[in-house]
């Protein structure tokens, strides 16, 4: 019977895809052994897309509910994935013992349990802090760490392009004016401008909506001239298939925007109050944009600063990364 690895991850988007370097390491250091994530669904299903992994669960039904309740039975499917496993990482805060009680009841050698936020970590940049808790040394960022998507999934994004009047083949860049936070985000005048820009350059932007940004899109295509089109609310596996094809990408500190930088996509990520060293993409076809640094203490002074110096970054200085990066 094949061994296993069970990884456990409740994570947002860019907060998991920092952590495939740490699941590319398992896969070496337990080969031939099958794969199974317990996330959030898309998530899940992009992965495996990605061929990342072999299988995924949902954090929300029968198996990451049983796996935080001691009083819940677990699944069965599940049960027969802890039943072979050899090493199980559960990247949280087990705070009730709840996680470690089940992977000692099914005797599984190697345990990790631990949330990258832990204050005893000594590593600064998430994916590392991912690395260290596996016991793995620090990445390099290299470009060989790029996933890859299926010509099944490729061509689908081809078809979605062409839904919106992009015809297979023609060069676009993504733009992606939204965030998880809205404390993220540049003025939209100054999105307004760096698309009007590469459309009178003949580079064709696209924008990207996704559940959160209806907002963000909302005011800068109250002040964009002529409209771009735009894409809205597309499944990961799907957007994987759109960025792949395209030229660039320009997003700020995003689960997007990681998805873009690891399919190997030239990505510009402008970063705010969050800080690149800790977050940002890896690889050198990733350049990053920053205003001053930020000197809020906290989120919740984030929430509270109206000014947002760090974010005071200008359509110019963009510009300047695209040509220093050979984009335009």
């Amino acid at each position: 019977m094949t061994g296993s690895l069970v990884i456990v991850h409740p994570g947002s988007l860019g907060d998991v895809l920092l952590a495939v370097p740490a699941i590319r390491r398992l896969h070496a250091r337990y080969p031939k052994r099958d794969t199974l994530l317990i996330a959030r669904d898309s998530i899940g299903r992009l992965l495996v897309a990605c061929g990342i992994l072999n299988d995924w669960m949902s954090l929300d039904g029968p198996a990451g509910v049983g796996l935080f309740s001691r009083e819940r039975r677990l699944p069965r499917e599940l049960e027969s994935w802890l039943s072979r496993c050899d090493a199980a990482v559960a990247w949280l805060d087990d705070r009730e013992d709840a996680i470690r009680a089940t992977f000692r009841e099914f005797h599984i050698a190697q345990v990790w349990v631990q949330s990258p936020s832990s204050p005893v970590l000594r590593a600064t940049h998430q994916s590392d802090r991912f690395l260290e808790i596996v016991e793995e040394p620090a990445t390099d960022g290299l470009s060989e760490r790029f996933a890859q998507v299926s010509p099944s999934i490729v061509e689908d994004g081809s078809a979605c392009l062409e839904h919106i009047g992009i015809p297979k083949g023609r060069p676009f860049v993504l733009v992606h004016p939204g965030s998880g936070s809205a404390h993220k985000c540049l003025n939209p005048i100054t999105i307004a401008d760096i698309i009007q820009r590469l459309d009178q350059k003949g580079l064709f932007p696209v924008i990207i909506e996704g559940p959160a940004d209806q907002r963000a899109v909302e005011q800068v295509l109250k002040v964009v001239r002529p409209r771009p089109p735009i894409l809205r609310n597309l499944e990961l596996t799907r957007l994987a298939g759109i960025l792949v094809q395209a030229r660039f990408y320009l997003g700020y500190d995003s689960g997007v925007t990681h998805l873009s930088a690891l399919l190997g996509v030239r990505t510009v990520a402008v970063f705010g109050p969050t800080d690149p060293a800790r977050w940002r993409p890896l690889g050198d076809h990733v350049t990053i944009v920053r205003g001053p640094s930020c000197l809020c203490p906290s989120w919740n002074e984030v929430r509270e600063c109206h000014e947002k110096p760090c974010l005071d970054v200008s359509a110019d200085q963009i510009f300047t990364s695209f040509e220093a990066s050979g984009l335009t």
